[in-house]
């Protein structure tokens, strides 16, 4: 199995490690959950999107062997987490005092593109959760015995498809949900629980 950068059994690893978090209930889910509910099914892809970007960047940290560097420096391993922290409240509170969706119109109010792609790419960037994956985790995976840029390019790849197809399924979950809340207060009770979690979930990290 020389030959393989990556081989099949470490590969499936890797699909289920990343595949259930991307089914997790965490800030980048709530963000694209809240996006699908406010905007629809599209627009929250695009969070989804810039989530997906962010990946790359975390990727990269992990096969320089930064995720090494920064478990040696515990203190600036906190100070990011409560740098991510901030941005997860500020993106929470976002939700649970914005503006409802109009639920009598077909027509979608989103802001420009790059905007809901940004928050995706904020978030994942800030956000302590890509740590333990990315920064803990994943460098497990590499093998410095093997070509590096394969490995990269077949992680890549992998992380990208299942954080994608995850995402997805809550975002058409999401905008499913919007179809049965006509009532204004329980739509904004939805709004509460998305913002709540997405908080909750960033707490937890933070202490995990």
């Amino acid at each position: 199995m020389r030959g393989i950068a990556l081989d099949f059994e470490t590969w499936l690893k890797l699909v289920v490690l990343f595949g259930a978090g991307g089914l997790t209930p965490g800030p980048a889910v709530m963000l694209v959950m809240a996006s699908s509910f406010r905007y629809g099914f599209r627009p929250a892809m695009l969070a989804a999107f810039g989530i997906a970007a962010a990946n790359v960047l975390w990727l990269l940290l992990a096969a320089s062997g930064t995720g090494a560097l920064l478990e040696a420096f515990p203190a600036v391993t906190f100070a990011l987490k409560m740098l991510g922290l901030l941005v997860i409240l500020y993106l929470a509170l976002s939700v649970i005092i914005g503006p409802l969706p109009d639920m009598s119109v077909g027509s979608e109010d989103a802001p420009r593109r790059s905007r809901l792609f940004a928050k995706g790419l904020g978030l994942q960037i800030s956000s302590p959760m890509p740590l333990v994956y990315f920064g803990i985790l994943l460098p497990v995976f590499f093998d410095p015995a093997k070509p590096m840029i394969q490995q990269f390019l077949i992680m890549l790849i992998t992380v990208t498809v299942t954080e994608i197809c995850g995402l997805a399924v809550y975002a058409g979950f999401s905008r499913w949900i919007r179809t049965k809340l006509q009532d204004p207060r329980a739509a904004k009770a939805f709004n509460w629980i998305i913002g709540i979690v997405m908080i909750i979930s960033g707490g937890w990290a933070i202490l995990g």
